[in-house]
């Protein structure tokens, strides 16, 4: 066990490192493509997107979970399970192509049918590399992927802005989609080297199909759930507005989906080899969960408090009106710190139909919320879906723990600490910049002020007022570990 939370340290510290680096690729790139092109070419793919999203759900249908969350799994079902994801990914691909010109109709724009079937194309480079990836996963390899997906989102990035500079418009857009899935699946067989055996009967691949429907089904539900104001907002307001939206959305979003993704990823994986050891499976939960609060939350308040000198600093003039929507979206994010991560603890405890009722129960009063919202536009939307995700935080995560090893106390402890510690930073900064902020003319070294103050004040508090240290001194020890380790396999090689 004592390898196993060595393993786990370092991979998530090596996962971090990597989505620090994939978060400033996806910065720089949502810096200079807002410079190069405007809210309508982003409107234009966001409208495919909202679509293709839904058929996205389906493209391994949840066997990649199902895959991880077992405790053991043999080479048959592995390559069952393969040609499973490739027959779903192929018939995806071609339902995404024949619904090209009914998504065009519904948004009366017919430029929509040849985005829609180029981009329909990468559910299939999805679905060959999916099991690959998850055998690096249940290896427990968490570099090797981390170095995947950083090749991946540079080359990708790299292609778009290729593209957009060399007036490709919203075709470099639709590039970055297509080009990220392809270049994950590569380095996946080139990294585990595994070739699929021929589909067999009875292979006991059944069981696993019933939690990953489950899985999909979930998925399902909570997609239209934080999708469908995009779709509204898309049909009833226009490119302009949906593009306007999908950035503010976007930037906001950037920390919870990209930690949640890193912490999540080696968090599912420790926590599916300890679901039977009541103590240990609570231990390493609250951890993680706690990881993913103090890394997400300063910077979600620099983009609430400073929404106007980041906008003008990434995006640039033209793209000022999303200031209010980033604001009220703000409160979403701090509500996702909290409960996304209980998606780990239902799934690795094998609690999916509990996931499933929790999604039935939340997406009718989150498109309530839109629903409310949209006769008022971008705003309004964001307002509505904000007040619905706070009013429900703390009934859903009672409902979530309930019956496990970890307490609706135990989350509001470890989320009080960095929220507390983040609310007395903001204050100090905010003071700052009425204090000094306001004599820099420039929002680029306002902004480096503002931002630099939060996040040093956030971090002593945090370390030694919150007396969160040990949690944060074990991280950096397992990443000086991964490095020491990746050097000796470097000298070796």
């Amino acid at each position: 066990m004592k390898d196993l939370k060595e393993k786990t340290i370092r991979g998530a510290a090596s996962r971090l490192v990597a989505q620090g680096i994939n978060s400033a690729v996806n910065l720089v790139s949502l810096v200079v493509l807002a410079r190069l092109l405007g809210p309508a070419e982003y409107g234009l793919v966001g409208m495919v997107t909202a679509f293709t999203g839904v058929l996205g759900l389906f493209r391994d249908f949840g066997l990649s979970t199902a895959a991880v969350q077992r405790a053991d799994i043999t080479k048959e079902q592995s390559s069952a399970l393969f040609w499973v994801n490739i027959a779903v990914g192929a018939g995806l691909t071609l339902l995404g192509i024949a619904m090209a010109p009914a998504v065009a109709a519904f948004f009366h724009d017919r430029r929509l049918i040849a985005v829609t079937m180029v981009m329909a194309t990468s559910f299939l480079f999805n679905a060959a590399g999916v099991q690959h990836g998850v055998l690096l996963q249940r290896q427990m390899r968490f570099t090797a992927l981390a170095a995947i997906y950083t090749v991946a989102g540079v080359s990708s990035t790299g292609l778009g802005i290729w593209g957009a500079m060399n007036g490709y418009g919203y075709w470099a857009l639709v590039s970055i989609n297509i080009t990220g899935p392809l270049v994950v699946t590569i380095g996946c067989w080139l990294t585990t080297m595994w070739i699929p055996g021929l589909p067999r009967r009875k292979t006991g691949v059944r069981a696993m199909m019933r939690f990953g429907g489950t899985v999909t089904l979930n998925s399902l539900v909570a997609y239209a759930a934080y999708n469908l104001e995009k779709v509204l907002l898309g049909r009833f307001w226009g490119a302009d507005a949906l593009g306007i939206y999908g950035r503010a959305y976007r930037l906001v979003n950037i920390p919870t989906d990209n930690l949640n993704s890193a912490v999540g990823e080696v968090a599912l994986s420790s926590l599916s080899r300890v679901q039977h050891q009541p103590q240990r499976f609570r231990s390493y939960y609250l951890k993680a969960h706690s990881l993913v609060m103090g890394f997400t939350l300063p910077i979600t308040f620099i983009f609430a408090l400073f929404a106007e000198d980041t906008i003008r600093v990434l995006l640039g003039p033209k793209w000022l009106s999303a200031v209010p929507i980033i604001r009220f979206l703000a409160p979403t994010i701090v509500v996702f710190g909290v409960i996304n991560p209980l998606n780990w603890l239902m799934t690795a405890l094998g609690h999916v139909e509990r996931n499933l009722k929790l999604a039935l129960i939340f997406a009718p009063l989150i498109m309530l919320g839109y629903v409310i919202g949209l006769p008022y536009g971008p705003k309004g939307v964001a307002l509505g879906y904000s007040a619905v995700t706070a009013l429900c935080a703390i009934p859903l995560t009672a409902f979530c723990v309930s019956g496990t090893p970890v307490s609706l106390r135990d989350i509001l402890t470890i989320s009080v600490r960095p929220l507390a510690s983040c609310i007395a930073a903001g204050a100090l900064a905010l003071a700052v910049r009425e204090t000094y902020g306001r004599h820099l003319l420039h929002p680029l070294p306002r902004l480096a002020l503002e931002s630099g103050v939060l996040l040093v004040s956030f971090t002593v508090i945090l370390l030694f007022v919150a007396r969160q240290k040990d949690l944060y001194m074990d991280l950096f020890r397992g990443l000086i570990k991964r490095s020491s380790a990746d050097d000796k396999d470097m000298a070796a090689a």
